[in-house]
């Protein structure tokens, strides 16, 4: 069973080494890896080719090409049997192939294994960070859970049958694959072990564009439409209305705030303890405090951000994914 690693890289410099090293230490290594560069303008291309003899390395340099084009390249260019995909900025557990093969060794007709992401936290803005966006292991239904790429593997020919990376799409492309492979398959085997260990974004800046960025994908996708409608209406309509009542009828509406606040905060704060770490006091008190910043500042900017993928599908007309995703006859 020969299984070729991909990945696609821009500007990655500072965290290549990490992932190579992590590569390197796999206690069952890929029989091949393909990194496709999307016109980086540092080091990053001539510290993936000097580490071409200590690795099965191939480098494709399409400048400009955007992560799914970038990963079909890779697949494309890939002889594996099974593909392992996984993303830069990531350090992977020495058993991370190793776990994400087993279900394929113990049953051929497995198209799809799903692993595991954990953050890789520092300061009190990333274990803040890592609290309140990411799901712990507790958090997930292996029936429903759809990876994401920086940890998941598939057979070649599920991916060409699933249509691929949709090349259309600059974010959320991954779980457009997702919703094709389950479609095609069924639901996805978990391997929780398979484990790809990433750096959070270490600003409040950088993760409100990247939420942006999502909630955008989303809207060019047609995606989680109730999902956002639900955030419109909760801070555009029942957010003032209930500052109204108190504010005119009684101080007791106000009091609707305290459930809300446990929705919209509570996750995040029961996963603080497993991520403090090392943290002094203050450092645990600066990621509580955090928490509800980090929250609220991710649903302002998928709230911006969804219309405007709204506006760009509805002037773009992409194609329509859901039906070329039904199985075949």
């Amino acid at each position: 069973m020969k299984v070729s690693l991909i990945a696609t890289v821009l500007n990655e410099a500072a965290s290549l080494p990490g992932l190579l090293d992590s590569i390197a230490t796999q206690s069952r290594r890929p029989d091949e890896i393909v990194f496709v560069d999307g016109g980086s303008t540092d080091a990053t291309v001539s510290i993936l080719k000097g580490h071409a003899g200590r690795l099965p390395i191939t480098v494709l340099v399409e400048p400009g090409c955007n992560i799914s084009q970038g990963r079909n390249a890779a697949i494309r260019a890939a002889g594996g049997d099974i593909i392992a995909v996984t993303d830069a900025g990531v350090r992977l557990h020495p058993d991370w192939l190793a776990e994400l093969l087993a279900p394929f060794e113990a049953d051929p007709e497995t198209q799809v294994v799903a692993g595991f992401f954990l953050p890789d936290v520092d300061t009190p803005f990333e274990v803040a960070m890592g609290a309140t966006v990411l799901p712990a292991l507790s958090d997930i239904d292996p029936a429903t859970f759809l990876p994401s790429s920086r940890s998941v593997a598939f057979r070649a020919p599920a991916w060409e049958r699933a249509g691929g990376y949709p090349e259309w799409l600059d974010f959320c492309e991954d779980l457009i694959l997702d919703f094709n492979l389950r479609t095609h398959f069924g639901p996805f085997v978990f391997a929780p072990k398979a484990i790809a260990h990433f750096r959070p974004r270490s600003t409040l800046r950088a993760f409100v564009k990247q939420y942006y960025q999502y909630a955008r994908g989303d809207g060019k996708a047609n995606l989680f439409l109730k999902r956002h409608l639900i955030r419109y209406v909760t801070y555009l309509v029942a957010t003032p209305l209930i500052v109204l009542a108190g504010a005119t009828l009684s101080p007791w509406w106000w009091a609707l705030f305290v459930p809300g606040a446990l929705f919209l905060f509570g996750k995040g704060y029961s996963r603080l303890p497993a991520l403090w770490g090392d943290l002094s006091a203050g450092g645990k008190l600066a990621a509580a405090l955090w928490v509800p910043v980090i929250r609220v500042s991710g649903d302002l900017a998928k709230m911006a951000g969804y219309p405007v993928g709204r506006v760009w599908r509805t002037r773009q007309r992409p194609p329509d994914w859901r039906v070329s995703a039904r199985p075949a006859p």
